[in-house]
């Protein structure tokens, strides 16, 4: 059967769709075009997670801590000795300092403000000067984060003015909403506590859903079953978001917002919460998921996540194990002797010490990568592979990076040297599968980054000498 083309805009229009975007299909492809010149959207999103690695431990490559990387390895440019101690010049606090410079190579100005732009708003701003697309979020930031003293540590995404590109959100209920789009319904008696449970913000669309479904559609047979599954998967990822914990007789009860604390509760004066890794690893989980599915179907192409803030305080208990293998028994105050702030993760990175095992800090260091190798392998599925042939993963620029590349206090110039970033390949921009020492500022990493993209804007002083990191480029 042969295909009529289809404009993705217009099925768009068809389906209700800037709530729900869609998947590719065969019949929205530009008919006789190779997938060298095959067009996918421009992409950059931030990924930051806590406390960092120290530096001598990223020597050891795939065979420590950053092993959960090793599967993506092919598609990821490990960047070591980047150095971000220009960003201590007001000489804050080294947490925060190294945090606000992830991404954007520029320490923070005041509490709630970067220095400058990050690095997905300035290549946003490059290649859509007039705004994105009708329908999509401009700027996607989510996290599962502590720690929240102030806004640097746990947002990663600003504009050109170092103001927060979008409120972050911070449970998957959120995040859902933000995305999709969430069903109101009048009054608050049981009745109308049940008609929302019922409803789905695939209502909007289920005729279309019909007709493109139907013998009368334009669609093939693969691209109606490809859109059948895609709603599946929309449905799939909102009742998880909206999980019911509780059943009674009496009748149903509107879903809680999250398993775990946020907001006030999450950071009580600075002493840190009790958190088991099951309750971290699927509150991570299910949001990243609902994050990547947002990139899947288009609703979004900018943005940052954080898993864990800088500085980060939870006192975490659990046994972790990686592919099926014990690594190690979480139980952070207890193995510190201690309470409060003093009982939290946070110390095994103080305590770092080069000459010594620290099993404790490995083991938070692999499983934050397992975490962020979690959200990574999402956009590197079947249901990622794009026009030109490769996934999501390689089109987009996604940038991993953290604040510290050591932990102790009493050195800031080794705190803030050595910080751990990865990228990928941004459609062939950037080398990739390798692990390189660049031996380079981040701001002039970034720049790179930057004009890798055809961006005329840079980060920085205008009068400061900029450095070109060919190396990284492809």
């Amino acid at each position: 059967m042969s295909l009529r083309p289809m404009n993705r805009r217009t099925m768009l229009r068809c389906l209700g769709a800037a709530t729900i975007g869609l998947p590719l299909m065969e019949e929205m492809l530009i008919q006789n075009v190779s997938a060298a010149q095959a067009q996918v959207p421009v992409r950059a999103f931030n990924v930051f997670f806590g406390l960092g690695i120290p530096a001598p431990l990223q020597t050891e490559g795939f065979d420590g801590v950053l092993e959960p990387l090793a599967p993506l390895r092919k598609k990821l440019l490990i960047m070591r000795n980047v150095d971000q101690v220009r960003c201590d010049q007001r000489g804050i606090n080294a947490h925060y300092d190294g945090a606000s410079g992830a991404f954007t190579a520029e320490p923070p100005d005041g509490e709630a403000k970067s220095g400058g732009p990050s690095i997905d708003q300035v290549i946003r701003k490059t290649h859509y000067p007039s705004g994105l697309p009708q329908g999509m979020v401009p700027t996607l930031i989510g996290g599962t984060f502590f720690r929240r003293s102030r806004v640097g540590r746990y947002v990663h995404s600003y504009n050109m003015d170092g103001t927060v590109a979008a409120t972050i959100q911070e449970s998957p209920r959120a995040i859902f909403d933000r995305v999709f789009g969430t069903v109101r319904t009048a009054g608050e008696g049981e009745d109308a506590q049940r008609q929302r449970l019922r409803r789905s913000v695939l209502d909007a669309v289920v005729e279309d859903y019909r007709f493109y479904t139907s013998s009368n559609s334009p669609l093939g047979s693969s691209s109606k079953s490809r859109l059948a599954d895609h709603l599946d998967r929309i449905r799939e990822y909102e009742q998880r978001a909206y999980t019911m914990k509780n059943r009674q007789s009496q009748g149903l009860q509107l879903p809680p917002r999250s398993d775990i604390p946020h907001g006030g509760p999450a950071d009580p004066g600075g002493q840190g919460i009790d958190i088991t890794l099951e309750e971290l690893s699927n509150e991570w989980r299910l949001l990243t998921d609902i994050y990547a599915l947002a990139i899947q179907m288009d609703r979004v192409r900018f943005g940052s996540l954080t898993f864990l803030a800088a500085g980060e305080r939870i006192r975490l208990k659990g046994e972790y194990a990686y592919n099926g293998k014990k690594v190690w028994d979480f139980d952070d105050a207890n193995q510190l002797n201690a309470s409060g702030d003093k009982g939290c993760s946070h110390e095994w990175w103080h305590r770092f010490n080069e000459k010594q095992k620290n099993e404790q800090l490995r083991a938070h260091a692999h499983m934050k990568m397992r975490e962020v190798a979690h959200f990574l392998k999402r956009l590197d599925d079947k249901d990622s592979v794009e026009s030109n042939g490769r996934t999501i993963l390689e089109n987009s620029m996604i940038t991993v990076s953290t604040e510290s590349g050591d932990g102790r206090h009493n050195d800031v110039k080794r705190e803030l040297s050595g910080v751990f970033h990865a990228i990928t390949g941004a459609n062939g921009r950037f080398k990739t599968d390798q692990i390189m020492d660049v031996g380079a500022e981040g701001i002039d990493v970034y720049n790179t980054m930057l004009a890798a993209h055809g961006a005329k804007d840079r980060l920085g002083p205008d009068k400061r000498d900029s450095r070109e990191i060919g190396s990284i480029r492809a």
